[in-house]
């Protein structure tokens, strides 16, 4: 009797999803839990594994097709199932090498390049965590070898610039037009489901908010100073390295609770204040703009921040992304320094209310005590919805985060 391959349950508030990737074909093998097909949603990608071991006798669904959950997408048939492995373990031990690539946890990106370039995974040193392998690292090992691959190293990049999220997903087809010089070449490219949705977010920004955007400017030298006091200390006790990030959400929390409108969110002719504090912390991907949430951050110390967002760092390049870690948020802060943007307005992220916005941190001159100084200073900029949240409460309130900054101990001491 054929097993269904069915389309799991879709996450809330998404209707249907896009399958973009089939990793085995009509007549392949395949193991217990591995992993068959990618879908992506508006926010994440699935994957979509064997429910037994088998041979996948029929695809239903191909490469573009829009399915939604609990629609069949393939068969398979378990009975075949001892002759194709005994026939496929042959295979392997004449064409593969001894190591085995499934004892190293890989992500579909990596498996997908180790796999089509024919590569050992035992020869190529991982940078991620507990030397786990990352799509650079593969990237770069091809790029070591010969001119040919080099070139194929350079497609598969060009390939994968449409990324899912926190992993790449198969290029869809495009339509390239090409002048006759052909010196001016030119690509039309299908939006992923995610810019399309970025997209559509932003513009409802623009559109039905009234935004406004409030500056300001920090002096970090006392949490730089903190930092690098403690910093060795705090990394050997915790295991995970104390940044700046830590720091802007507990300011951002102590903000919050003196001001909650800009917790708040408007609903038709409702406010909705919330009483709770779910950070979300923008992400630029190849994909597009993700939001993980830190839920219930003011529940978190610096360790457990700096923990989470590393987790978030960690679930991107593996792809494991899940559509609870996007879920929700009553405040956003981006971080556009790490990139060296020195002022920009941010866009909120709807429903919220207010976006905070980081910039990179330069050594200017400030007046102190009648004295110019040099100070590493930041600009802050916070992008609030005026129909909502008033100029005065926006200024305070980027007042407050430049307070706690400045003199940390407020934070520290909840004072």
């Amino acid at each position: 009797m054929s097993i269904e391959v069915l389309v799991p349950n879709l996450p809330e508030s998404v209707s249907d999803a896009t399958l973009i990737t089939w990793h085995k074909q009509a007549g392949e093998f395949v193991n217990k839990n591995e992993n068959l097909v990618d879908l992506e949603t508006d926010k994440v990608v699935l994957e979509v594994t064997a429910p037994d071991s088998g041979v996948l006798s029929q695809i239903l669904k191909e490469n573009g097709a829009i399915v939604t959950g609990g629609e069949l997408l393939a068969l398979l048939e378990p009975e075949a199932a001892q002759e194709s492995q005994a026939a496929e373990n042959k295979t392997l031990s004449v064409t593969t090498p001894e190591h085995d690539d499934e004892d190293i946890p890989l992500s579909p990106s990596v498996r997908r390049l180790i796999h089509e370039n024919t590569l050992d995974p035992s020869d190529i040193k991982g940078s991620g965590k507990s030397g786990r392998l990352t799509k650079s690292d593969v990237l770069a090992h091809l790029s070591k070898q010969t001119p040919a691959n080099a070139v194929k190293s350079q497609n598969i990049v060009s390939l994968q610039s449409t990324e899912t999220v926190a992993k790449p997903e198969t290029a869809k087809p495009i339509e390239s037009t090409t002048v006759a010089s052909n010196l001016r070449p030119e690509q039309r490219v299908a939006m992923t489901r995610l810019r399309a949705k970025v997209a559509e977010r932003l513009l409802q920004a623009q559109q039905n908010a009234a935004m406004l955007t409030t500056f300001n400017e920090v002096n970090m030298q006392s949490v730089i100073d903190l930092r690098n006091q403690y910093k060795v200390r705090f990394e050997q006790k915790h295991a995970v390295k104390l940044g700046f990030m830590s720091f802007f959400v507990k300011a951002s929390i102590e903000a919050l609770k003196h001001f909650p409108a800009i917790n708040a969110s408007i609903d038709d002719n409702d406010i909705i204040y919330h009483g709770y504090y779910d950070l979300g912390i923008a992400v630029s991907t190849p994909r597009g703009l993700i939001v993980p949430v830190l839920h219930d951050a003011d529940q978190l110390d610096f360790a457990g921040i700096e923990k989470s967002i590393a987790g978030f760092g960690e679930k991107a390049r593996a792809g494991t992304l899940t559509y609870d870690d996007l879920k929700g948020g009553t405040f956003t802060i981006t971080n556009g320094g790490v990139f060296g943007s020195m002022l920009s307005t941010p866009i909120l992220n709807p429903p919220q209310c207010a976006i905070l916005g980081m910039h990179a941190i330069k050594e200017r001159p400030v007046v102190e005590n009648g004295q110019i100084v040099i100070r590493p200073i930041m600009y802050l900029a916070l992008s609030y919805d005026h129909r909502l949240v008033d100029g005065r409460e926006a200024v305070q309130f980027l007042v407050t985060i430049k307070e706690c900054l400045e003199a940390p101990a407020h934070l520290l001491l909840n004072i």
